[in-house]
Formats: C-alpha cells, structure tokens, sequence
C-alpha cells in the first residue's frame, strides 16, 4: 500500500522530451535544406499537421514496442533492443509517409536524418535511463517489497535485488512463518509493502492462499508469484485460448521457425567469414606465437563440449594455461596457477574464444547463445537445476546474454550464480530476436575494449 504519485507524470515528461528531441531534428533538417522556406508563414502552417502526424505515429508505435513501459529490473540491453525495434519502425514509417504524401517535410535526406534522430533519441533515452537507475541506487523511487514461502528461487531473487540495487527494491522482512491476517494488514501499512512476492512453492494450505490474495486485493498491495525453477510447467507451456476457454500448449520458441533460423543462420555465416577474414587472418599468426614463445603445448585448446540438442562437439579456444590433466573436468578458480601470463590476457579481452567463429561455420555454434560449459558442469549441474536442458535447444554462442549481464565465471556463492546464468539463458530461448543478437554483440564488442571483470 506504498503510494506511488508520480510514475505517470515522470512517464509523460519523458514522451514529451522525446518528442521535442523528434520536433527538433525534423525542423533542422527542414530549414537547412528549405532556405527560402524559412520566413514562409503559410508553409510552417501547413507543416504543424506533419509534425503532430509525426507524433502520433511516435506514440502509437510506442503501444507495440513497449518503448515506455520501463519495468524496474529492465536491463539495458532490452532496453536497447526494444529502443532500436521502435526507431526502425518508425524510420520505416517516415519512408512511407513521405513516399505517400510527396511532403517536402517529410523527404529531407533520409540518410543524415536517421542518424541524426538515431544518436539523438538514444542518447537522451540513456541519459534518462541511467539517471533513472542511479537515483533508484540512492534510495530515491524505491518500492517496499516482501517475501513469503520463501524458497530457493526466492532466495535468487532477494541476491538480485541486493546486488541490483539500481532496481530501487527495498526489502522488508517478515519474520513471523504463520499468517495471521491483522498482524500481516499491519506490517503493510507500518511499513508501506507496495509487492508481495509469493512463492508457487509455499509451504501455506490453499484457504491460507485465498486469504493473502484476498487481503493483498483489498489493502492495494501487488502480488507477484515466484514460480520454482525447477517447475517444468513454467518453462514447457504457453497459456492460449480456444475462444474464451484458456489452454495450456507446450511452447514454441523463435528459432524453431524456420525463417528466424534462417535469418539466424545466415548472419552467424556472413558474420564469422568478415571476422576470419578481416581480424583473424593476421591476428591468428601473432597470438599463436606468443603462446608458443611463452609456454610449452599446443596453439589451441580442443574441449569436448554439449551443443544443439546436447549433441557433443569440438569446442575451439586458444590454449591459456599449461597443459595439465585437469582441464577437461576443473574450473577455473581465482588466481588460478594454471594461466600463463598471455592467457591471462586473452581470457581478460576474450580473444581465447576467436578460433570459435570456425566452429560457427561448422553450424556447431552461433555467434550468440547459451554458452557451452565442459562436460563435467553439464553432468553436474543438470540434475541439480530444472530446466537446465532447455538452453541446449538453441545452438550455443561464442558470446550470450548471462555473459554480457556479468554472469560469467565461478565466483560467490556458485550454486546461485549458475542459477542465474542458466535463468538468463533459458530467457533467451524464450525471447530470441534478431535484434537481441546484435545489442548482445555490441555490448561484448564494448566488454572485449574494456576487459570483463568478472573473467579469470
């Protein structure tokens, strides 16, 4: 029953700095190449009609991309991908309106305009996006939230909302286990719970179920349930209908249509031979001597690893340790003894995973998916976390989505981490789309110029 007062209003500033960014740029473009239409009265009269078009297509489209409907834990790069799905859209959209309607308005040099509004609205969105995040960080538009039924997955959720603390969530504990309904109404209103986070896997009798819903429904207090990662159901269906009967169908997912595939695959090709050709045909020769001229072994490191469908095939990486009996069954660990100083190098930058782009050719990899682990933490993991399988059923990626989020490499509390990764790749099985590939990509080029932190 915490009272949020001003998301809208914060929501409508940002459509309209938006719109006066798109007003501005539209205008610019107007009069550098319409001189003698600067002063032309009748014209600018006429022209006050385009722009409020321009507008409403703005916002109209803005209802399919979701470009406004910024959830707290929201990343940046769905963030990106949402932003770069609406300008394409709408650029797509000015095409056509002006091919329509031959307005001199709208048939600027389509070109330099589309930059232009491109780095303008990205930049003004991510100055306000990470404005947004950095207020939240200091405590300011946080939301109180709770927990009950506490379980693993609840406990995943709470360390992401302890380490993210640009999501603005402030946690409350509710020490009591039994629920009695006036002692949880007042911990609401004494500490102003605005979400309830319920575990699926609750420990409480339906009629104890139907009460918390209940009460949450007439104290205004969101519910949101935490379903188990281990609960196949969340993973394997989709809720449809048949009229109005809703139905549960086991789920299709992007890649499995044959045109995503398609499109998929085909840039995995085109981009892995720019690559070879391009970076790795004189880079290959001078990383491959400077392993060798630093320690004795091999160029490559070859590991067994699952692909698609947990097929087994022949990871390639560049060798970054001595060669030892253990590669093939222990992580790498903190300061870890077997990394030769280059390799330590290559595993900062990620150049270790370039002779990858030929598995990528092989069809064994793509350029972006779930990455592939050794055998051993597949046989390991796979029992102990539900669903694990499922990133298998896209081919696995010389980069990926848990990667670019910070969730690579053994570190912390490993069981939780693994969880993670394996809920960020099972996200993105779910929710591929060509343009996810390419922020995922940017956002590794980005990682490969500055070094991955979290890489050993």
């Amino acid at each position: 029953m915490q009272r949020i007062r001003y998301s809208r209003y914060v929501k409508s500033i940002i459509i309209l700095l938006d719109l006066m960014v798109i007003a501005s740029i539209f205008i610019f473009f107007f009069i550098s190449r319409n001189e003698s239409l600067r002063y032309h009265q009748e014209t600018w009269y006429q022209n006050i009609f385009s722009l409020v078009l321009l507008f409403l297509f703005w916002i109209l489209l803005s209802g399919r991309t979701k470009i406004y409907n910024i959830q707290r834990n929201l990343t940046y790069t769905l963030f990106l991908e949402r932003l770069l799905i609406h300008f394409l859209f709408f650029i797509l959209g000015v095409l056509l309106i002006g091919k329509v309607s031959r307005n001199v308005f709208f048939n600027s040099d389509i070109y330099w305009l589309s930059f232009y509004l491109f780095f303008f609205i990205f930049f003004a969105k991510s100055v306000i996006y990470f404005s947004i995040k950095y207020f939240r960080s200091l405590g300011i538009n946080y939301r109180n939230v709770m927990f009950l039924g506490e379980t693993g997955s609840t406990e995943i959720l709470k360390n992401i909302f302890k380490d993210r603390r640009d999501y603005g969530y402030r946690i409350f504990e509710y020490e009591n286990s039994d629920i009695h309904p006036h002692e949880l109404v007042g911990f609401w209103k004494n500490n102003g719970i605005h979400t309830l986070f319920l575990s699926t896997e609750n420990p409480y009798s339906d009629d104890v179920e139907k009460e918390i819903f209940k009460l949450a429904e007439d104290n205004k207090v969101h519910v949101s349930l935490i379903p188990s990662i281990t609960q196949s159901d969340f993973f394997l269906y989709d809720l449809g209908y048949i009229q109005t009967q809703p139905i549960l169908s086991q789920a299709k997912y992007p890649l499995d249509y044959y045109s995503n595939f398609l499109v998929k695959r085909t840039f995995d090709i085109a981009f892995s031979i720019t690559i070879l050709v391009l970076l790795c045909s004189w880079l290959f020769p001078i990383i491959a001597l400077l392993i060798k001229a630093t320690s004795k072994g091999p160029v490559f490191f070859v590991q067994k690893r699952y692909g698609f469908h947990e097929e087994v095939f022949s990871c390639l990486k560049f060798r970054t340790m001595v060669v030892n009996e253990e590669s093939s069954t222990k992580t790498t660990a903190e300061n870890d003894s077997r990394i030769t100083k280059i390799g330590k190098f290559l595993r900062k930058t990620s150049l270790d995973e370039l002779p990858q782009f030929i598995n990528v050719l092989n069809g064994e990899m793509s350029i972006v998916g779930p990455r592939p682990h050794m055998l051993a933490v597949d046989n390991y993991y796979k029992p102990k976390i539900g669903r694990y399988s499922l990133r298998s059923m896209v081919s696995p990626g010389i980069t990926g989505l848990a990667q670019v989020s910070g969730l690579r490499g053994d570190y912390g509390d490993v069981e939780v981490e693994m969880k993670k990764r394996i809920l960020a790749d099972t996200f993105y099985v779910r929710n591929w789309s060509f343009v996810l590939d390419l922020v995922i990509i940017l956002k590794t080029v980005l990682l490969v110029i500055g070094g991955d932190k979290n890489a050993k």
